[in-house]
């Protein structure tokens, strides 16, 4: 596994995330609207050359 980002949620994600990838963190997003996310950031890992997506909340996405 190698590191590579982290961004606050609302944020745009990292150009090199595939859109299919985007389109689930923005799903993600609009889902925890209504909470107070302030503070919660989004982790950018790759496994196998393929980026795993982690919400501080626990939810992962690939």
């Amino acid at each position: 596994m190698q590191l590579g980002s982290r961004w606050p949620i609302g944020d745009e994600p990292p150009a090199r995330i595939p859109d299919e990838l985007r389109a689930q963190i923005a799903a993600v997003e609009r889902e925890r609207a209504a909470r107070d996310t302030s503070g919660w950031h989004w982790t950018l890992t790759w496994l196998e050359g393929r980026p795993v997506v982690e919400l501080d909340d626990g939810t992962t996405l690939t």
